[in-house]
């Protein structure tokens, strides 16, 4: 019989050509109409964007080549800005702070040092690691503000173990050196972001997705794991003999028929982000002044915003240029926080309306662009961004992934594994262990 892959996203793309190239029969099912996942993308009077910002920076040499081989790419310098009350600050701040008036330096660089130095293993929350890093100032300041507006949470509610290489932590010297003069040292944990010279992001998956069977409008309403049947909103079913799936996992647990309590419990608790995605097309060439940037001021509702058109001028017309915001909000258990206006974990949810009014007023304020420049403006949501590591994530986590095991499902990508996944780390958790590489 059939092995079904449910999803089109970077994962089920990875997934269907490992097992194709193996010599198993693979169809794909994807709810909507057009492959690629958060990988995909759209287009708008000749300005292409994708849904959220993508880069890769593959370290794995296979992965690479086959990034490669689907599509060209550019490659940028990880070079990147942060605005706060009106200032611009290379990124990581907490080690370019020159452009900061003296004193708020000063406030920064004193409770640096007089930060504690609490061992790395005796560290509750994502709070407490912040203050232990940076200093309370520079804490409360720069990524307690962020935090609320990417991940939608408070940092106390959030473990560390996700952090990683993710965020640079500066010795004294670095400190103070970034703090008088400009520094051309890249402390980002990549030197590089590759992006496809055409096509948008998804292009480096077009060697993959080449001779796959992908079933477009396709949406799971039921899984039959007895009798290995997958039923769908249309009213068809489909009968597989391995069940490969890269759906979210509260999502995919109410397909189910008779879960355990506890597992049901454990899949409403994993929370996640939702988002809205902005996307500004102008009449103009040299509107996007960074590759891309983030925003602490939280009257400002974008946590982070790229430009389209520096990634790849194919992304826009001759002539234009192009921005995307991207504005989070908590979520747990799936909830649909369009329709409620609050998500599931309290967080009163602006409207399309709200949030792109504010975001396009608030960018003018910045002196990014004019209202008579914008050629193109959109608001989408996805209701999966990114995953919200709480400190229960783990537990709860492996509680559903046991019982999918268990019942003979096998997950991959981000929300498939609720992990926190680079493009590259996505791709290589569809490269299952019956895969050959």
């Amino acid at each position: 019989m059939t092995t079904i892959v449910l999803g089109s996203g970077i994962a089920g793309i990875s997934a269907g050509y490992h097992l194709q190239k193996q010599g198993e029969q693979v169809v794909i099912y994807e709810r909507d109409n057009d492959w690629g996942g958060l990988c995909g993308n759209f287009t708008i009077k000749g300005f292409r964007f994708d849904k959220f910002v993508h880069f890769t920076f593959a370290p794995d040499e296979y992965t690479r080549n086959i990034f490669e081989e689907s599509s060209p790419t550019y490659s940028h310098p990880s070079i990147s800005y942060n605005y706060y009350n009106g200032y611009w600050l290379k990124h990581p701040a907490q080690n370019n702070l020159a452009p900061l008036p003296t004193e708020e330096k000063v406030a920064i660089i004193k409770d640096f040092i007089n930060r504690k130095h609490t061992p790395v293993d005796a560290i509750k929350n994502y709070e407490e690691w912040l203050r232990v890093q940076y200093g309370d100032y520079f804490a409360e300041n720069f990524p307690f503000k962020y935090t609320r507006k990417y991940w939608g949470v408070e940092a106390k509610d959030l473990e560390t173990r996700w952090v990683g290489n993710r965020m640079h932590s500066p010795d004294l010297e670095e400190v103070l050196r970034g703090a008088f003069e400009i520094q051309d040292k890249n402390f980002y944990y990549t030197n590089y972001m590759k992006y496809p010279k055409k096509g948008g992001f998804r292009s480096i998956l077009n060697k993959c997705r080449e001779g796959l069977d992908i079933r477009f409008n396709k949406e799971v309403v039921r899984i039959n794991t007895t009798e290995k049947l997958v039923e769908f909103a249309d009213g068809t079913k489909a009968g597989y003999s391995r069940l490969i799936s890269s759906l979210p996992l509260p999502e995919i647990i109410k397909m189910l028929n008779k879960v355990p309590e506890n597992v049901q419990k454990a899949a409403f608790n994993l929370q996640h982000t939702s988002g809205y995605m902005v996307s500004l097309g102008f009449n103009k060439p040299d509107i996007a002044k960074h590759l891309w940037f983030y925003i602490y001021d939280e009257d400002i509702l974008p946590a982070r915003v790229y430009s389209p058109n520096l990634k790849s001028s194919d992304n826009v017309p001759e002539g234009c240029s192009s921005l995307q915001a991207e504005i989070f909000f908590a979520n747990k258990g799936g909830a649909d926080i369009t329709t409620t206006g609050v998500s599931a974990c309290g967080w009163k949810v602006p409207s399309a309306e709200e949030v792109l009014r504010n975001t396009t007023t608030k960018l003018i304020e910045m002196k990014l662009f004019k209202e008579e420049e914008i050629v193109v403006k959109d608001i989408r949501f996805e209701k999966y961004a990114n995953v919200i590591f709480d400190k229960d994530i783990y537990k709860n986590r492996q509680i559903v992934l046991e019982y999918l095991k268990g019942i003979g499902i096998e997950s991959i990508g981000r929300f498939g594994k609720w992990e926190y996944m680079w493009t590259h780390q996505a791709f290589e958790s569809g490269i299952l262990e019956s895969s050959l590489v």
